[in-house]
Protein backbone atom coordinates (compact mmCIF):
# COMPACT_ATOMS: atom_id res chain seq x y z
CA UNK A 1 0.00 0.00 0.00
CA UNK A 2 1.21 3.50 -0.79
CA UNK A 3 -1.89 5.72 -0.92
CA UNK A 4 -4.21 6.62 1.96
CA UNK A 5 -7.54 8.48 2.00
CA UNK A 6 -8.56 10.28 5.19
CA UNK A 7 -12.23 11.10 5.68
CA UNK A 8 -14.35 12.18 8.63
CA UNK A 9 -16.93 9.57 9.65
CA UNK A 10 -19.40 11.85 11.46
CA UNK A 11 -20.38 15.51 10.91
CA UNK A 12 -16.81 16.82 10.70
CA UNK A 13 -14.62 18.15 13.52
CA UNK A 14 -13.52 14.60 14.37
CA UNK A 15 -9.91 15.62 14.98
CA UNK A 16 -8.58 15.08 11.46
CA UNK A 17 -5.88 17.72 11.88
CA UNK A 18 -3.65 15.73 14.22
CA UNK A 19 -4.09 12.46 12.32
CA UNK A 20 -3.57 14.05 8.91
CA UNK A 21 -0.45 15.78 10.21
CA UNK A 22 0.88 12.46 11.56
CA UNK A 23 0.28 10.84 8.18
CA UNK A 24 1.50 13.80 6.11
CA UNK A 25 4.89 13.53 7.78
CA UNK A 26 5.14 10.05 6.27
CA UNK A 27 3.67 10.96 2.88
CA UNK A 28 5.39 12.37 -0.20
CA UNK A 29 2.31 14.08 -1.64
CA UNK A 30 -0.77 15.47 0.16
CA UNK A 31 -3.95 16.13 -1.85
CA UNK A 32 -7.13 18.06 -1.02
CA UNK A 33 -9.93 16.67 -3.20
CA UNK A 34 -13.22 18.40 -2.24
CA UNK A 35 -14.73 21.32 -0.37
CA UNK A 36 -13.23 24.76 -0.03
CA UNK A 37 -12.13 27.10 2.74
CA UNK A 38 -15.19 26.20 4.80
CA UNK A 39 -13.22 23.45 6.55
CA UNK A 40 -10.28 23.82 8.87
CA UNK A 41 -7.40 21.95 10.46
CA UNK A 42 -5.28 23.12 13.37
CA UNK A 43 -1.75 21.71 13.38
CA UNK A 44 0.82 22.06 16.17
CA UNK A 45 4.39 21.38 15.07
CA UNK A 46 7.30 22.05 17.43
CA UNK A 47 5.12 24.41 19.41
CA UNK A 48 4.04 26.42 16.36
CA UNK A 49 0.29 26.54 15.66
CA UNK A 50 -0.82 26.49 12.03
CA UNK A 51 -4.46 27.05 11.06
CA UNK A 52 -5.30 25.74 7.60
CA UNK A 53 -8.55 26.11 5.70
CA UNK A 54 -7.79 25.52 2.03
CA UNK A 55 -4.17 24.43 1.85
CA UNK A 56 -3.34 20.73 2.33
CA UNK A 57 -1.68 19.85 5.63
CA UNK A 58 1.56 18.81 3.92
CA UNK A 59 2.31 22.45 3.10
CA UNK A 60 3.81 23.06 6.55
CA UNK A 61 6.38 20.31 6.04
CA UNK A 62 9.34 20.79 3.73
CA UNK A 63 10.16 18.44 0.89
CA UNK A 64 6.57 17.48 0.12
CA UNK A 65 4.17 18.42 -2.65
CA UNK A 66 0.74 19.70 -1.65
CA UNK A 67 -1.98 19.53 -4.29
CA UNK A 68 -5.33 21.31 -4.46
CA UNK A 69 -7.30 18.92 -6.66
CA UNK A 70 -9.92 19.71 -9.28
CA UNK A 71 -12.74 18.76 -6.89
CA UNK A 72 -11.98 21.77 -4.67
CA UNK A 73 -13.60 25.17 -5.16
CA UNK A 74 -10.99 27.89 -4.65
CA UNK A 75 -11.45 31.41 -3.35
CA UNK A 76 -8.25 32.95 -4.75
CA UNK A 77 -8.32 35.87 -2.31
CA UNK A 78 -8.70 33.55 0.68
CA UNK A 79 -5.93 31.36 -0.75
CA UNK A 80 -3.54 34.30 -1.10
CA UNK A 81 -4.35 35.43 2.44
CA UNK A 82 -3.71 31.95 3.83
CA UNK A 83 -0.43 31.63 1.92
CA UNK A 84 0.68 35.03 3.23
CA UNK A 85 -0.09 34.05 6.81
CA UNK A 86 1.89 30.81 6.52
CA UNK A 87 4.78 32.60 4.81
CA UNK A 88 4.95 34.93 7.81
CA UNK A 89 5.25 31.80 9.96
CA UNK A 90 8.26 30.67 7.93
CA UNK A 91 6.53 28.21 5.57
CA UNK A 92 7.95 28.18 2.03
CA UNK A 93 5.25 28.19 -0.62
CA UNK A 94 6.27 27.97 -4.27
CA UNK A 95 5.71 25.84 -7.37
CA UNK A 96 7.78 23.03 -5.83
CA UNK A 97 5.63 22.83 -2.71
CA UNK A 98 2.12 23.69 -3.96
CA UNK A 99 0.22 22.71 -7.09
CA UNK A 100 -3.27 23.98 -7.90
CA UNK A 101 -5.30 22.02 -10.41
CA UNK A 102 -6.17 24.00 -13.50
CA UNK A 103 -9.62 22.41 -13.31
CA UNK A 104 -10.63 24.00 -9.98
CA UNK A 105 -13.72 26.20 -10.09
CA UNK A 106 -13.36 29.63 -8.49
CA UNK A 107 -15.29 31.20 -5.63
CA UNK A 108 -15.89 34.88 -6.39
CA UNK A 109 -17.12 37.63 -4.03
CA UNK A 110 -20.62 37.32 -5.47
CA UNK A 111 -20.78 33.73 -4.25
CA UNK A 112 -20.14 34.66 -0.63
CA UNK A 113 -22.66 37.50 -0.88
CA UNK A 114 -25.32 35.17 -2.26
CA UNK A 115 -24.58 32.64 0.48
CA UNK A 116 -25.20 35.30 3.14
CA UNK A 117 -28.31 36.67 1.39
CA UNK A 118 -29.93 33.23 1.39
CA UNK A 119 -29.09 32.46 5.00
CA UNK A 120 -30.42 35.81 6.19
CA UNK A 121 -33.59 35.36 4.15
CA UNK A 122 -34.13 31.89 5.59
CA UNK A 123 -33.74 33.24 9.12
CA UNK A 124 -36.18 36.08 8.47
CA UNK A 125 -38.81 33.88 6.82
CA UNK A 126 -38.61 30.20 7.58
CA UNK A 127 -40.91 29.37 4.67
CA UNK A 128 -38.16 30.38 2.20
CA UNK A 129 -36.25 27.28 3.16
CA UNK A 130 -34.28 25.72 6.00
CA UNK A 131 -31.47 27.61 7.68
CA UNK A 132 -28.57 25.36 6.72
CA UNK A 133 -25.99 27.09 8.89
CA UNK A 134 -23.38 27.56 6.18
CA UNK A 135 -20.07 29.31 6.79
CA UNK A 136 -21.19 32.02 4.32
CA UNK A 137 -18.01 31.60 2.33
CA UNK A 138 -19.72 30.97 -1.01
CA UNK A 139 -18.99 27.27 -1.26
CA UNK A 140 -22.52 26.21 -2.17
CA UNK A 141 -23.16 28.92 -4.80
CA UNK A 142 -19.77 28.18 -6.39
CA UNK A 143 -20.60 24.47 -6.71
CA UNK A 144 -23.98 25.44 -8.16
CA UNK A 145 -22.27 27.42 -10.91
CA UNK A 146 -19.88 24.54 -11.54
CA UNK A 147 -22.72 22.06 -12.00
CA UNK A 148 -24.64 24.57 -14.15
CA UNK A 149 -21.53 24.90 -16.38
CA UNK A 150 -21.16 28.62 -15.94
CA UNK A 151 -18.24 28.62 -13.47
CA UNK A 152 -14.98 30.48 -13.92
CA UNK A 153 -12.13 28.01 -13.55
CA UNK A 154 -8.47 28.37 -12.66
CA UNK A 155 -7.40 27.58 -16.23
CA UNK A 156 -9.45 30.56 -17.45
CA UNK A 157 -7.18 32.97 -15.57
CA UNK A 158 -4.54 32.68 -18.30
CA UNK A 159 -6.55 34.94 -20.61
CA UNK A 160 -8.34 38.18 -19.73
CA UNK A 161 -10.51 37.69 -22.78
CA UNK A 162 -11.62 34.29 -21.50
CA UNK A 163 -12.22 35.71 -18.02
CA UNK A 164 -14.44 38.41 -19.50
CA UNK A 165 -16.47 35.86 -21.46
CA UNK A 166 -16.95 33.64 -18.41
CA UNK A 167 -17.87 36.61 -16.22
CA UNK A 168 -20.52 37.62 -18.74
CA UNK A 169 -22.03 34.14 -18.53
CA UNK A 170 -21.97 34.28 -14.74
CA UNK A 171 -23.53 37.71 -14.47
CA UNK A 172 -26.27 36.82 -16.94
CA UNK A 173 -27.45 34.52 -14.16
CA UNK A 174 -26.39 36.34 -11.00
CA UNK A 175 -27.38 39.93 -11.74
CA UNK A 176 -31.08 39.20 -12.40
CA UNK A 177 -31.06 37.00 -9.31
CA UNK A 178 -29.52 39.74 -7.17
CA UNK A 179 -31.92 42.33 -8.56
CA UNK A 180 -34.87 40.09 -7.74
CA UNK A 181 -33.60 39.76 -4.17
CA UNK A 182 -33.28 43.54 -3.85
CA UNK A 183 -29.49 43.81 -4.12
CA UNK A 184 -27.26 45.82 -6.45
CA UNK A 185 -25.96 44.17 -9.59
CA UNK A 186 -22.28 43.22 -9.77
CA UNK A 187 -20.07 45.70 -11.62
CA UNK A 188 -18.64 43.67 -14.49
CA UNK A 189 -15.45 45.68 -15.11
CA UNK A 190 -14.57 45.92 -11.42
CA UNK A 191 -14.97 42.17 -10.98
CA UNK A 192 -12.79 41.40 -14.00
CA UNK A 193 -10.10 43.78 -12.70
CA UNK A 194 -10.16 42.08 -9.29
CA UNK A 195 -9.86 38.65 -10.86
CA UNK A 196 -6.96 39.59 -13.10
CA UNK A 197 -5.10 41.18 -10.18
CA UNK A 198 -5.36 38.12 -7.92
CA UNK A 199 -4.55 35.78 -10.82
CA UNK A 200 -0.94 37.00 -10.74
CA UNK A 201 -0.50 35.23 -7.39
CA UNK A 202 -2.28 32.05 -8.43
CA UNK A 203 -1.10 31.25 -11.97
CA UNK A 204 2.54 30.45 -11.07
CA UNK A 205 1.21 27.55 -8.96
CA UNK A 206 -1.20 26.09 -11.55
CA UNK A 207 -0.69 22.88 -13.48
CA UNK A 208 -2.17 19.61 -14.75
CA UNK A 209 -2.43 18.02 -11.32
CA UNK A 210 -3.73 14.67 -12.59
CA UNK A 211 -0.56 14.27 -14.66
CA UNK A 212 1.77 15.10 -11.77
CA UNK A 213 -0.11 12.72 -9.50
CA UNK A 214 0.08 9.94 -12.08
CA UNK A 215 3.84 10.42 -12.28
CA UNK A 216 4.08 10.30 -8.48
CA UNK A 217 2.12 7.06 -8.47
CA UNK A 218 4.42 5.50 -11.09
CA UNK A 219 7.42 6.47 -8.93
CA UNK A 220 5.89 4.66 -5.96
CA UNK A 221 5.48 7.77 -3.86
CA UNK A 222 3.15 7.75 -0.87
CA UNK A 223 0.07 9.88 -1.57
CA UNK A 224 -2.26 11.11 1.16
CA UNK A 225 -5.74 12.25 0.14
CA UNK A 226 -7.06 14.70 2.72
CA UNK A 227 -10.82 15.04 3.03
CA UNK A 228 -12.71 17.92 4.59
CA UNK A 229 -15.91 17.91 6.66
CA UNK A 230 -17.51 14.55 7.52
CA UNK A 231 -19.43 11.97 5.51
CA UNK A 232 -22.72 12.79 7.25
CA UNK A 233 -22.36 16.16 5.49
CA UNK A 234 -21.99 14.50 2.08
CA UNK A 235 -24.37 15.99 -0.50
CA UNK A 236 -25.73 12.51 -1.39
CA UNK A 237 -25.30 10.47 1.78
CA UNK A 238 -25.57 13.05 4.55
CA UNK A 239 -28.44 14.63 6.47
CA UNK A 240 -29.80 16.46 3.43
CA UNK A 241 -30.43 19.41 3.11
CA UNK A 242 -28.25 20.14 6.15
CA UNK A 243 -25.11 19.13 4.28
CA UNK A 244 -22.14 20.59 2.46
CA UNK A 245 -22.17 21.09 -1.31
CA UNK A 246 -19.73 18.38 -2.32
CA UNK A 247 -19.24 14.64 -2.03
CA UNK A 248 -17.23 13.85 1.08
CA UNK A 249 -17.09 10.06 0.68
CA UNK A 250 -13.71 8.48 0.05
CA UNK A 251 -14.46 7.66 -3.58
CA UNK A 252 -14.45 11.40 -4.28
CA UNK A 253 -10.69 11.30 -3.72
CA UNK A 254 -10.42 9.67 -7.15
CA UNK A 255 -12.73 12.03 -9.02
CA UNK A 256 -11.60 15.13 -7.16
CA UNK A 257 -7.93 14.54 -7.90
CA UNK A 258 -8.00 13.00 -11.36
CA UNK A 259 -6.58 9.68 -10.18
CA UNK A 260 -8.29 6.37 -10.80
CA UNK A 261 -10.27 4.57 -8.11
CA UNK A 262 -7.60 1.88 -8.10
CA UNK A 263 -5.22 4.40 -6.56
CA UNK A 264 -7.09 4.37 -3.24
CA UNK A 265 -5.34 1.70 -1.19
CA UNK A 266 -6.38 2.34 2.43
CA UNK A 267 -9.32 4.40 3.68
CA UNK A 268 -9.02 5.77 7.20
CA UNK A 269 -12.14 7.13 8.88
CA UNK A 270 -11.49 9.68 11.61
CA UNK A 271 -14.03 8.97 14.34
CA UNK A 272 -14.63 10.87 17.57
CA UNK A 273 -15.32 8.82 20.73
CA UNK A 274 -18.56 10.76 21.13
CA UNK A 275 -20.55 12.82 18.61
CA UNK A 276 -20.58 16.53 17.74
CA UNK A 277 -22.20 18.72 15.14
CA UNK A 278 -21.97 22.39 14.14
CA UNK A 279 -24.97 24.23 12.76
CA UNK A 280 -28.47 23.03 11.98
CA UNK A 281 -29.75 19.56 11.22
CA UNK A 282 -30.89 16.34 12.90
CA UNK A 283 -28.75 14.88 15.69
CA UNK A 284 -30.42 11.85 17.34
CA UNK A 285 -27.99 11.45 20.27
CA UNK A 286 -27.64 15.15 21.09
CA UNK A 287 -27.50 15.95 24.82
CA UNK A 288 -29.11 19.07 26.21
CA UNK A 289 -28.03 18.55 29.82
CA UNK A 290 -24.93 19.02 31.91
CA UNK A 291 -23.40 15.87 30.38
CA UNK A 292 -23.49 17.40 26.91
CA UNK A 293 -22.21 20.69 28.26
CA UNK A 294 -19.37 18.87 30.00
CA UNK A 295 -18.34 17.09 26.80
CA UNK A 296 -18.21 20.44 25.00
CA UNK A 297 -16.13 22.08 27.71
CA UNK A 298 -13.64 19.23 28.15
CA UNK A 299 -13.38 18.65 24.42
CA UNK A 300 -12.98 22.38 23.60
CA UNK A 301 -15.69 21.99 21.00
CA UNK A 302 -15.44 25.15 18.95
CA UNK A 303 -15.07 25.27 15.15
CA UNK A 304 -11.61 26.03 13.69
CA UNK A 305 -13.05 28.17 10.89
CA UNK A 306 -16.17 29.73 12.41
CA UNK A 307 -15.53 29.58 16.15
CA UNK A 308 -19.10 28.33 16.62
CA UNK A 309 -19.74 26.02 19.56
CA UNK A 310 -20.49 22.41 18.64
CA UNK A 311 -23.53 20.44 19.72
CA UNK A 312 -22.48 17.33 21.68
CA UNK A 313 -23.97 13.88 22.25
CA UNK A 314 -23.33 10.20 22.79
CA UNK A 315 -21.55 8.00 20.25
CA UNK A 316 -23.93 6.90 17.49
CA UNK A 317 -22.77 3.46 16.38
CA UNK A 318 -25.62 3.00 13.89
CA UNK A 319 -24.77 6.17 12.00
CA UNK A 320 -21.02 5.47 12.03
CA UNK A 321 -21.51 1.87 10.87
CA UNK A 322 -23.57 3.16 7.96
CA UNK A 323 -20.76 5.55 7.06
CA UNK A 324 -18.24 2.69 7.18
CA UNK A 325 -20.25 0.83 4.54
CA UNK A 326 -20.98 3.83 2.31
CA UNK A 327 -17.39 5.02 2.19
CA UNK A 328 -15.64 1.62 2.25
CA UNK A 329 -13.58 2.55 5.29
CA UNK A 330 -10.77 0.11 6.07
CA UNK A 331 -10.02 1.22 9.63
CA UNK A 332 -10.72 4.11 11.96
CA UNK A 333 -8.67 6.57 13.97
CA UNK A 334 -10.59 6.96 17.23
CA UNK A 335 -10.01 10.41 18.70
CA UNK A 336 -10.72 12.29 21.94
CA UNK A 337 -11.07 9.19 24.09
CA UNK A 338 -9.58 11.21 26.96
CA UNK A 339 -12.60 13.56 26.96
CA UNK A 340 -14.63 10.68 28.43
CA UNK A 341 -12.29 10.31 31.43
CA UNK A 342 -14.08 10.53 34.78
CA UNK A 343 -17.57 9.76 33.51
CA UNK A 344 -19.40 7.14 35.58
CA UNK A 345 -21.65 5.97 32.77
CA UNK A 346 -21.30 6.03 28.99
CA UNK A 347 -24.00 5.39 26.42
CA UNK A 348 -23.79 4.17 22.83
CA UNK A 349 -26.64 4.37 20.35
CA UNK A 350 -27.23 0.83 19.04
CA UNK A 351 -30.49 1.40 17.17
CA UNK A 352 -33.38 3.78 16.57
CA UNK A 353 -37.08 3.75 17.22
CA UNK A 354 -39.36 5.39 14.68
CA UNK A 355 -43.14 5.31 14.93
CA UNK A 356 -43.01 2.24 17.12
CA UNK A 357 -40.62 0.34 14.86
CA UNK A 358 -36.94 -0.40 15.43
CA UNK A 359 -34.39 0.60 12.78
CA UNK A 360 -30.81 -0.59 12.39
CA UNK A 361 -29.91 2.17 9.93
CA UNK A 362 -30.14 5.96 9.67
CA UNK A 363 -33.06 6.80 7.33
CA UNK A 364 -32.73 9.24 4.42
CA UNK A 365 -35.92 11.23 4.99
CA UNK A 366 -35.42 14.56 6.74
CA UNK A 367 -38.58 14.03 8.77
CA UNK A 368 -37.54 10.53 9.81
CA UNK A 369 -34.05 11.70 10.76
CA UNK A 370 -35.56 14.39 12.97
CA UNK A 371 -37.99 11.97 14.64
CA UNK A 372 -35.91 8.86 15.31
CA UNK A 373 -35.30 8.12 18.98
CA UNK A 374 -31.97 6.56 19.96
CA UNK A 375 -31.87 3.16 21.62
CA UNK A 376 -28.97 3.16 24.04
CA UNK A 377 -26.64 0.58 25.47
CA UNK A 378 -25.00 1.65 28.73
CA UNK A 379 -21.42 0.94 29.71
CA UNK A 380 -19.48 1.60 32.88
CA UNK A 381 -17.06 4.49 32.57
CA UNK A 382 -13.62 4.87 34.11
CA UNK A 383 -12.13 7.18 36.71
CA UNK A 384 -8.51 6.79 35.59
CA UNK A 385 -6.90 9.12 33.04
CA UNK A 386 -6.32 8.05 29.45
CA UNK A 387 -4.77 11.42 28.57
CA UNK A 388 -1.43 10.94 26.85
CA UNK A 389 -1.57 7.13 26.81
CA UNK A 390 0.74 5.62 24.18
CA UNK A 391 0.06 1.90 24.56
CA UNK A 392 -2.88 -0.35 25.38
CA UNK A 393 -1.38 -1.22 28.78
CA UNK A 394 -1.68 2.45 29.74
CA UNK A 395 -5.46 2.37 29.27
CA UNK A 396 -8.03 1.53 31.97
CA UNK A 397 -9.83 -1.78 31.44
CA UNK A 398 -13.18 -0.07 30.94
CA UNK A 399 -11.70 2.25 28.31
CA UNK A 400 -10.47 -0.76 26.37
CA UNK A 401 -13.93 -2.36 26.67
CA UNK A 402 -15.49 0.83 25.29
CA UNK A 403 -13.13 0.86 22.29
CA UNK A 404 -13.67 -2.84 21.59
CA UNK A 405 -17.43 -2.42 21.77
CA UNK A 406 -17.29 0.41 19.23
CA UNK A 407 -15.25 -1.83 16.91
CA UNK A 408 -17.89 -4.55 17.19
CA UNK A 409 -20.83 -2.24 16.59
CA UNK A 410 -19.38 -0.39 13.58
CA UNK A 411 -17.80 -3.58 12.17
CA UNK A 412 -14.49 -1.81 11.56
CA UNK A 413 -11.20 -2.10 13.47
CA UNK A 414 -9.37 0.72 15.21
CA UNK A 415 -6.11 1.46 13.39
CA UNK A 416 -5.10 4.50 15.42
CA UNK A 417 -6.17 5.63 18.90
CA UNK A 418 -5.61 9.27 19.86
CA UNK A 419 -5.43 10.20 23.54
CA UNK A 420 -4.60 13.92 23.41
CA UNK A 421 -4.08 16.73 20.87
CA UNK A 422 -0.33 16.04 20.93
CA UNK A 423 0.95 14.11 17.91
CA UNK A 424 2.95 11.56 19.91
CA UNK A 425 0.07 10.71 22.26
CA UNK A 426 -1.11 8.06 19.84
CA UNK A 427 -1.53 4.30 19.99
CA UNK A 428 -0.73 2.85 16.59
CA UNK A 429 -2.38 -0.46 15.77
CA UNK A 430 -2.00 -0.35 12.01
CA UNK A 431 0.07 2.06 9.91
CA UNK A 432 -2.20 2.85 6.94
CA UNK A 433 0.84 3.35 4.68
CA UNK A 434 2.08 -0.19 5.31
Amino acid sequence: MSNVVVVGSQWGDEGKGKIVDWLSERADVVVRFQGGHNAGHTLVIDGEVYKLSLLPSGIVRGGKLSVIGNGVVVDPWALVKEMKKLSEQGVTINAESLLISEGCSLILPLHGELDAIREDAAKAKSETGPVIGTTRRGIGPAYEDKVARRALRVCDLKSEETVAKRVDVLLAHHNPLRKGLGFDEVNRDELIAQIMEVSKHVLPLVGASWKILDEAKKEGKKILFEGAQGIMLDIDHGTYPFVTSSNVVASQAAGGSGMGAGSLDYILGITKAYTTRVGSGPFPTELFDEVGQGLGERGHEFGTVTGRSRRCGWFDAIMVRQVMKISGITGIALTKLDVLDGMEELKICVGYELNGEKLDYFPASTDDQANVKPIYESMEGWSESTFGARSWVDLPANAIKYVRRIEELIETPVAILSTSPERDDTILVKNPFE
